[in-house]
């Protein structure tokens, strides 16, 4: 049985530039708290990458899985879906960017995250949750503060 999440969050900064930063995987263990390594295996026609493949920390082990991305018509949103991995046999989301008005700070946008995902493992409400919380926190909280602030959320 698959489990859905679901955030946002407003990051303080152009929907253009907030994108260019999901879309470089290779520069993801820079900044985003589990992942320890990016191999993009293959690029789409227009030079972005559509297969990338991961290594990352989880729930005390080591991961491995393999995401195919697609991108679409809408130039501020990005999906993707599992292609292989050993501890979920699903891993799919989007991230979807909103231009907000500008205040006094600058431009600032929405950003909204989904993610559906199945463990192989066995796994008990309370841990699954827990599992849950961190990759929100990686792919919303790590993303805010490389983005405002030029440093991983583990730099705090």
């Amino acid at each position: 049985m698959s489990d859905r999440a679901f955030e946002r969050t407003i990051i303080r900064d152009s929907a253009e530039r907030i994108f260019d930063v999901i879309v470089d995987y290779d520069r993801y263990p820079e900044w985003a708290t589990n992942v320890k390594e990016v191999d993009v295996q293959r690029v789409d026609e227009d030079g972005r990458a559509g297969l990338v493949s991961y290594r990352a920390a989880a729930m005390g082990r080591s991961a491995a899985y393999v995401l195919e991305y697609f991108y679409g018509t809408n130039p501020l949103r990005v999906s993707w879906r599992l292609a292989e991995g050993d501890l979920v046999r699903r891993l799919d989301g989007r991230y979807l960017l909103t231009p907000l008005d500008p205040d006094a700070a600058g431009p600032r946008t929405e950003v909204t995250y989904e993610l559906e995902v199945d463990v192989s493992m066995p796994m008990s409400g309370f841990l699954r949750r827990r599992a849950e919380s961190r990759i929100l926190r990686t792919a919303l909280e790590d993303l805010r503060m490389w983005v405002e602030e030029g440093r991983p959320a583990s730099a705090s």
